[in-house]
């Protein structure tokens, strides 16, 4: 069933939020924001046509995540659709059932496909069930500490603990042996539980050099879907993602194109409707990949795909919800399969208020001076970067993200460099000096890393002072 759009509601704030609200003005579609009273002046109100605030009384977080004021607030302000953007609440299944509920559009998956793939294990047993290979794991671990031993004996040293439910390097471990096993459980179980509401945790054998790939898939509500290629997430720090590439520039055709089918063949197999992305470990020595998850959601590093197909992908997620087609660009701007090609290359770094000469540890103030980057090829999404923003603890310490895009490889890294050295923030520190030296180093240019670069390569923190100017 066809429903147009014409309020709009983004449940989040900052950087995700502004780039619906601009998505959905170029579609002619009222805007709504919502924000906590530690948000009252948050620039994502200011970029929407109303913004309401939600949660009183509650945290700078709990706000964000009160499923009854939010949606309340929906129906009393008249829209017609919710879009969760990420994080927050938009892999809540009950979130979802609360918006139909309500007679509001959800801008995701439906709630049992959020069920299905949001648990770890139920969703690599999907992934089996539809002929994607998978790393040998664990089922969600027993209160048994005997038994948890011979389990991780069985899928063999060393292991990562990973949260059942959940993302974002929450509940993420790496194990070693056997010694530090039991303590390390307890640890995941502690961070799965405080970060998801849910504290179980399986266990999945670690690749030793491994890289991350990622497929960006859409699926509309008649049962197409199709792929806009992969991305490279490899570059992170604790299990969090730092840059992104598209295509990820060590894949021959082969193994893209494997990597492709296999996502969609899962997604097809669940029924995915809207923006989704499926997550592989590529095994370095072997060529071999294993599915991992399903991120039922629009990520950080959309942006890089974008760049290279050229598709709004959120306003693909908006087109979709409305009922419309992939294959008719007049309703969802998504041909088919065979229409979709890669042009050019692209990354995205993240600007983050961290001091990478002091553990990474966040800093908060005020920014005094902002100078952001501009010029062909360059894209900004942010939410806080500006002069005069107020930088405070109560949220995550992304300050905007940059995106460089060019016709090869060697290009859009050369423009993200000339980019990060045009940046100026002063008042709170950066990790501007610690990205230059990551996509100046070698290894990242010719691409030869895995997703222990960062802990292998001591050198990115040999920072250069950036020329004042």
């Amino acid at each position: 069933m066809t429903k147009r759009i014409r309020r709009l509601m983004v449940a989040n704030r900052s950087e995700i939020a502004i780039r619906v609200f601009r998505a959905a003005a170029e579609m002619d579609i009222g805007t709504v924001a919502i924000y906590a009273e530690e948000d009252r002046l948050s620039l994502h109100r200011l970029k929407s046509d109303e913004a309401y605030r939600v949660g009183a009384g509650k945290g700078p977080l709990q706000a964000y995540l009160d499923i009854d004021d939010i949606v309340a607030t929906a129906v009393r302000v008249e829209v017609d659709a919710i879009h969760p953007g990420y994080g927050f609440l938009s892999e809540s299944p009950e979130f979802a059932e609360a918006c139909a509920a309500a007679g509001i559009i959800f801008i995701g998956p439906s709630p049992e496909t959020m069920r299905q793939l949001g648990n770890k294990v139920a969703a690599r047993n999907l992934a089996i069930a539809a002929g994607v290979s998978v790393m040998p794991a664990t089922d969600p671990l027993p209160e048994d500490a005997a038994e948890i031993k011979r389990l991780a004996a069985q899928v063999g040293y060393p292991v990562m603990l990973k949260a059942s439910w959940g993302g974002g390097g929450r509940g993420m471990r790496r194990v070693e042996d056997a010694d530090k096993l039991l303590d390390e459980v307890d640890i995941a179980k502690r961070e799965a539980g405080s970060a998801f509401g849910n504290d179980a945790v399986y266990l999945e054998k670690l690749v030793e050099r491994a890289r991350h790939v990622e497929v960006q898939i859409l699926g509309d509500t008649h049962g197409n879907v199709v792929h806009l290629f992969e991305r490279d997430c490899s570059v992170q720090r604790r299990n969090q993602k730092v840059v992104e590439r598209a295509p990820a520039p060590y894949l021959d055709d082969a193994t893209r194109q494997g990597l492709c089918d296999s996502a969609m063949r899962l997604c097809s197999h669940v029924g995915y409707v809207g923006a989704g992305t499926v997550e592989f470990l590529l095994d370095v020595d072997s060529g071999a990949f294993y599915f991992i998850e399903v991120n039922p959601r629009i990520q950080v590093e959309h942006t890089v795909t974008e760049c290279v197909t050229g598709f709004d992908l959120v306003k693909a997620q908006i087109l979709i919800a409305q009922g419309g087609r992939i294959g008719f660009p007049s309703e969802t701007g998504i041909p088919w399969q065979d229409k979709i090609k890669l042009r050019d290359h692209a990354l995205q770094c993240r600007i983050t208020t961290e001091n990478p000469e002091n553990n990474f540890v966040p800093d908060y103030g005020i920014i005094k001076v902002y100078r952001g980057a501009n010029g062909f090829g360059i894209r900004l999404d942010g939410g806080t970067a500006y002069s005069g923003a107020v930088i405070t603890p109560f949220y995550d310490s992304m300050l905007e993200k940059v995106t460089a895009w060019g016709s090869t490889p060697r290009e859009a890294v050369d423009r993200m460099d000339r980019a990060l050295r045009e940046f100026r923030i002063r008042g709170v520190a950066t990790n501007l000096a610690f990205l230059e030296n990551l996509i100046n180093h070698p290894k990242f240019r010719a691409g030869e890393y895995t997703t222990r670069f960062i802990d292998e390569t001591p050198d990115l923190f040999k920072f250069v002072r950036r020329r004042d100017r």
